[in-house]
């Protein structure tokens, strides 16, 4: 009786072995290349045909290789190349493919990593060739998108005659400097411009300046004389109008005009309040303390 269920759990453990080893499942996100004897016999689930699932192989005879079907993105090392009028860039690009013929894909690379490493010196070749024959400025500015797209068609051509089963989709530079021991020389250059764009600029400035403060100083001396001379204008007429003004006064009574004139003389002499006068006590330019406003007669 053991016997026997010994030889039933030997027997249920070879059709679990024979089954693991028949059955596989494909997902739809991968493509399947059902490999014999090291050799590629028949794909599962192309780029076109939907055949993700559950099924079968020869157990024991072939293999499965799995590969992705979805778009991929590989980014490579920087690379430094010289542009066509002989400047230093260092570039840092990637490229955006898909598996579109695994069969030769498999054929030629075999894995993934082989091909991530012959696509990079693919695409390095292509960028040195294209970018080495244009301009710094065209690389970096004004023919970026251009090249970008004429590199991408000449990696498309050399990858379909090297029989790499891609399809290209898309090749972009994500970066394009100056080697870094050239940045610190250029950096410097350009400092050095700045700072004489600035000093000529504050040089401008200052004399500007000088001649703006001289302009005001000259209206300024202008305006000053032309209100003085306007000052002297009008004291002169206010004191001609108030001599004639007097003159008509003192016509009209000379004894009050020679009264008020002394009043004028007495108020300019003693007005400081401090004033010492040493006279005669009889002198006349007392006559009206002595005399009052009748003095002059």
């Amino acid at each position: 009786m053991n016997r026997r269920w010994l030889l039933w759990a030997i027997l249920a453990v070879g059709v679990l072995v024979v089954l693991f080893n028949t059955l596989f499942a494909v997902d739809q996100r991968e493509q399947a290349i059902v490999v014999r004897f090291g050799e590629p016999e028949r794909v599962i689930n192309a780029p076109g045909r939907a055949e993700a699932g559950l099924h079968m192989k020869q157990p024991f005879v072939e293999d499965v290789v799995r590969l992705d079907r979805r778009n991929l993105g590989q980014e490579v090392d920087q690379e430094e190349i010289i542009s066509s009028d002989q400047q230093r860039l260092v570039v840092d690009a990637f490229i955006r493919y898909r598996i579109a013929d695994p069969l030769q894909f498999y054929r030629t690379m075999h894995d993934e990593r082989t091909a991530a490493d012959r696509i990079e010196r693919l695409l390095n070749s292509t960028l040195r060739d294209i970018l080495g024959s244009t301009t710094q400025t065209e690389i970096i500015s004004t023919r970026r998108s251009e090249l970008m797209q004429q590199a991408r068609n000449v990696m498309q051509q050399r990858a379909a005659a090297a029989r790499f089963g891609l399809q290209v989709i898309d090749v972009r530079i994500k970066r394009a400097d100056l080697p870094a021991q050239v940045q610190a020389s250029v950096f410097g250059r350009m400092r050095t411009a700045r700072g004489q764009i600035a000093a000529r600029t504050r040089s401008l400035g200052e004399q500007q300046k000088r001649e703006i403060i001289a302009a005001a100083n000259k209206q300024v001396t202008i305006t000053l004389a032309t209100a003085r001379e306007e000052a002297g204008e009008t004291r002169g007429q206010g004191d001609a109008q108030r001599t004639r003004i007097f003159a008509q006064a003192y016509g009209r009574d000379p004894s009050f005009a020679a009264f008020y004139r002394t009043m004028q003389a007495y108020d300019d002499a003693l007005a400081a309040g401090d004033t010492t006068l040493v006279l005669s006590p009889d002198s006349d330019f007392f006559k009206y303390f002595q005399r009052g406003p009748g003095g002059a007669r």
